[in-house]
């Protein structure tokens, strides 16, 4: 018997960065759902000598964070991750951690909840008084980590090892997505991302997200999506492509069974 019988033919919209939504697609088709991605942005790497040298710098602090797996694929790109390191290197999550070990790094820390609260929790970052550490990351986000780890009294360097370059969202795609007739989850995992999309896509389709689901990685997310008018929002387990696509499953089964 197909499993998924019961549930209606379901779109679930990705806003990974371009060339990034195999993931997400894997894990929903898994569920029976087709993937339409919607990239508000690609990723660019960055290779200068000065990008390199800061970098080399970096990976020496007490404490080094890397903030998402892109850059951790950046900075490898840069410097090889697999050498002994002194300090302690921290991930924002378990997709970044999984990144840092692929590219051979060791004793690599992670917290259980998977987003800049959870990090800034864990207790190799309570007391950085006299310590060096390292973010490296992208321009842009909220601040939150590099903010928490300057005021704990860390002598802070950041790191852009790449940057976020936004795109217009592809129109082809949005053709797709006005053929949709079965219901939308959009997966949040980006409040820029949502940002994006909220301000590109056009009247038609944003008066349909607004009645579509949404399933968000985070409580802050969830709060954003809702300020952003999307009528039915629902809290993942995290921002794992299969934590977000069981989620968007569960909410429309939900739906097709109440």
């Amino acid at each position: 018997m197909n499993s998924h019988a019961h549930v209606p033919d379901w779109t679930l919209l990705s806003l990974r960065p371009r060339g990034q939504h195999a993931p997400l697609r894997r894990a929903a088709a898994a569920l029976g759902a087709q993937v339409i991605g919607l990239s508000p942005w690609a990723l660019v790497a960055r290779h200068d000598a000065a990008t390199r040298a800061a970098l080399a710098q970096a990976l020496e602090a007490d404490r080094v964070v890397f903030s998402s797996p892109a850059a951790v694929h950046a900075a490898a790109r840069l410097q090889p991750l697999d050498a002994p390191h002194a300090g302690i290197w921290l991930a924002v999550g378990a997709g970044t951690a999984a990144a840092l070990r692929g590219h051979g790094a060791a004793d690599v820390v992670a917290p259980t909840r998977m987003d800049s609260e959870g990090l800034l929790d864990l207790p190799v970052l309570a007391q950085l008084q006299g310590l060096r550490a390292a973010l490296v990351t992208a321009p842009g986000g909220r601040g939150v980590i590099a903010d928490a780890l300057g005021a704990r009294g860390a002598v802070l360097q950041r790191v852009d090892v790449y940057q976020r370059v936004a795109l217009r969202l592809p129109p082809r795609q949005l053709q797709r997505l006005r053929h949709r007739a079965g219901p939308w989850v959009l997966a949040l995992s980006s409040a820029e991302a949502l940002s994006l999309l909220i301000d590109q896509l056009p009247a038609d389709l944003l008066a349909r997200l607004r009645q579509a689901h949404a399933v968000a990685a985070s409580e802050r997310l969830a709060v954003l999506a809702q300020q952003a008018g999307i009528a039915r929002v629902t809290l993942a387990a995290g921002p794992m492509p299969a934590q977000l696509a069981q989620a968007a499953h569960a909410a429309i089964t939900t739906a097709a069974t109440s």
